[in-house]
């Protein structure tokens, strides 16, 4: 597997020290328009109305898609209403050759701009500054170096980005709402499949032949880095196989 080159620090700004761009609105309008977006949206909208509703908020080169390249569902859905859209995939380089052939797939047959998110050091350069698999010995310190702080300078790009959570994916995810303000990295998030249900998603995505991890049907229904993922077991939790034998059940990015 060939490490990621270091991504530039794409939060900086000229001439803004919040490192937003220029460009982009203010963030108490943002907030005010996430309030007014879960209102009107309720609590179980269709994830094409949801959709819609970015599409009349917001417009690119302002919007995102955050993607593990587990499917191509959200992708998919989103481009059928903002073709074009970015869709943010977060090279970690830790993941499995299966979810680098499935971004390829994407890239290649979507109307999306896939961007390869990096982080600041490759794995190799990690393993020199803290020592070799720290994903082992500290799972929550790699998660923030090689998931959430790149993701949180290519954030800083935007003004809304769609995720794909969904209810039924963990305990800790039962309340995700539709739409909300997303304190953590500052702009608008978006879920527009909250409420689909893991063979809704199969469905969707075999019924319009997208795009789809061949790890999904080989019992990974939640697909991570590779050290950090296993086969989850018949009615076992669906993200049971992340972080397996530790209490760590998020990598921060959705919390």
């Amino acid at each position: 597997m060939t490490d990621p080159q270091p991504l530039p620090n794409l939060a900086s700004s000229a001439g803004d020290p919040s490192g937003r761009g220029p460009s982009l609105r203010p963030v108490e309008d943002l907030k005010a328009l996430a309030k007014a977006g879960a209102e009107e949206l309720g609590w179980n909208p269709t994830a094409q109305d949801v959709i819609a509703w970015v599409a009349r908020n917001f417009e690119l080169p302002a919007v995102a898609v955050a993607c593990s390249m587990a499917d191509a569902v959200l992708p998919a859905l989103v481009a059928d209403q903002i073709p074009g859209v970015e869709v943010l995939f977060l090279e970690t380089g830790y993941h499995f050759p299966e979810t680098y052939a499935t971004r390829d797939e994407v890239a290649a047959n979507l109307r999306v701009n896939v961007v390869d998110v990096l982080p600041e050091n490759t794995v190799e350069q990690q393993d020199r500054l803290l020592g070799k698999d720290l994903f082992a010995r500290d799972a929550a310190q790699c998660c923030a170096l090689r998931k959430v702080q790149p993701l949180r300078r290519s954030l800083a790009n935007y003004e809304v980005w769609f995720t794909g959570v969904r209810r039924d994916e963990a305990p800790t995810r039962t309340n995700t709402p539709v739409v909300t303000w997303d304190e953590s990295f500052g702009l608008v998030k978006v879920n527009p499949m909250v409420d689909w249900t893991f063979d809704q998603l199969v469905e969707y995505s075999e019924d319009n032949i997208l795009p789809v991890n061949p790890l999904l049907s080989q019992g990974y229904p939640s697909i991570g880095c590779q050290p950090c993922t296993r086969k989850v077991a018949p009615g076992e939790d669906p993200r049971a196989g992340r972080w397996s034998g530790s209490d760590k059940t998020e990598c921060g990015l959705h919390t």
